[in-house]
C-alpha cells in the first residue's frame, strides 16, 4: 500500500493494464520519451518500447482514426488528447466512427479505443486548455464516458476502461494530477465501471458530481456542518451511462439535490441529471433540483478562470437556496 498522485495511479493502471495484455499500446502527442505533457505516461515507453508507447503527430484526427484501424485488427488502443480543447479535430471520427461502428455491423466489429482527455480548468492555462466537452460524448450513442476524481478510482478506472469491449471516453480532472495523494491498496477489489458512488452520507441534501467538482462539494458538505447541515456526496463517475440507482435513493431520503460540474449550465450533464431525478423522485422532492456550473461563455482568460469555476461559496449558496422553497 502506498499513497500517490492521480496523475501516478493513472500511470500504474497503464503499466498494468500493458503487463497484462500485450493488444493494449499507447499512442498520442508527446507521450513515449517526453511521458505526456502531465507526464502520466512517464517511463512507459522505456520499459515497453516505441511500438506499444507511439508518438504521434500533431493531428488527432489522424491519432484517434489510426486507433480505430488497430482496434479493427486486434489492438485495444489507447488514445491521449493532450488538452481538452483540442479533441474537435478528431471529432468527426469518434461520433461518425468510433461510435457507430459496432451498431452499423450489428456487433460483428468490435472497436475497445480508449481515448483520455485531460478535462477542465483551475490550472491557470490559455485558450482551448480548460475546456468541459463531456456532454457533447455523452449525448451521443454508442460512447461510453466516465470520469475519474481520484487517485483509487483512477487506478481501477483506467484499466477497467482498457478491458471494455465498448469505445470509452476517459475523463481526468487535470487540476487535480498533482493536487492530492490517496493510499492505494491493490489488494481491495474496485467498485465496477459504470457506478456511481457516495462518498460522504448525509441526510438534508444531496450534492452530485463528478471529476474535478467532487472535491468542490466535498468542502461544501463539510462546511455545512458549522450550519447545522448533513450533505451527501454521490461521485457519479459515469456520465454515459448514467447510474442514477444510488441517486434516486439518496433523494428520496433527503428530499433535496444540487449538481455541481465546471461545463456551463446550459446543456450540460445537470440538465439531464435534474430532469431524471425529478421525474423519479418527484413525490419525494422539497425544492427543485439546482445546477451549479460555468457561465454561458467560452472559458475565460487565465486572470478571470477563479470567476467561472463553481467555487465553495457558489455551491453553498445553491444549498441554501434549496431550503429557501
Amino acid at each position: 500500500m502506498s499513497k500517490v498522485t492521480l496523475a501516478k495511479a493513472l500511470n500504474e493502471g497503464l503499466r498494468s493494464a500493458m503487463d497484462s495484455d500485450d493488444k493494449v499500446v499507447l499512442m498520442g502527442e508527446d507521450v513515449g520519451r517526453l511521458g505526456g505533457v502531465f507526464r502520466i505516461t512517464d517511463g512507459l515507453q522505456k520499459d515497453f518500447g516505441d511500438r506499444r508507447v507511439m508518438d504521434s503527430p500533431l493531428a488527432e484526427s489522424g491519432i484517434v482514426g489510426t486507433a480505430i484501424g488497430m482496434a479493427m485488427r486486434g489492438y485495444r488502443p489507447v488514445v491521449e488528447i493532450q488538452f481538452d480543447g483540442f479533441v474537435y479535430p478528431a471529432y468527426d471520427q469518434i461520433v461518425s466512427q468510433l461510435a457507430k461502428m459496432s451498431y452499423r455491423s450489428k456487433g460483428r466489429v468490435r472497436l475497445p479505443v480508449v481515448i483520455r482527455i485531460p478535462f477542465g480548468g483551475g490550472i491557470g492555462a490559455v485558450e482551448h486548455h480548460s475546456e468541459s466537452p463531456e456532454a457533447q460524448f455523452a449525448h451521443t450513442p454508442g460512447l461510453k464516458v466516465v470520469a475519474c476524481s481520484n487517485p483509487v478510482d483512477g487506478y481501477w478506472m483506467i484499466q477497467q476502461a482498457i478491458a471494455c469491449d465498448d469505445p470509452v471516453i476517459f475523463l481526468e480532472p487535470k487540476r487535480q494530477y498533482h493536487a492530492d495523494k490517496a493510499e492505494l491498496d491493490t489488494s481491495v477489489a474496485p467498485a465496477p465501471l459504470f457506478t456511481s458512488k457516495v462518498v460522504r452520507e448525509g441526510r438534508d441534501l444531496t450534492l452530485l458530481a463528478y471529476g474535478p467538482t467532487v472535491k468542490t462539494c466535498l468542502a461544501a458538505a463539510e462546511a455545512a456542518v458549522a450550519e447545522g447541515r448533513s450533505i451527501e456526496v454521490i461521485d457519479l463517475r459515469t456520465l454515459s451511462p448514467l447510474d442514477l440507482e444510488p441517486v434516486v435513493a439518496s433523494v428520496r431520503r433527503t428530499g433535496r439535490a444540487v449538481m455541481v460540474h465546471e461545463a456551463h449550465v446550459n446543456l450540460g450533464m445537470g440538465a439531464e441529471v435534474a430532469a431524471r431525478v425529478t421525474e423519479q423522485c418527484f413525490y419525494s422532492l422539497e425544492a427543485p433540483v439546482l445546477r451549479v456550473g460555468g457561465f454561458d461563455t467560452p472559458y475565460p482568460a487565465a486572470r478571470n478562470e477563479h470567476h467561472y469555476l463553481p467555487d465553495l461559496d457558489r455551491v453553498l449558496d445553491a444549498v441554501d437556496r434549496t431550503f429557501d422553497f
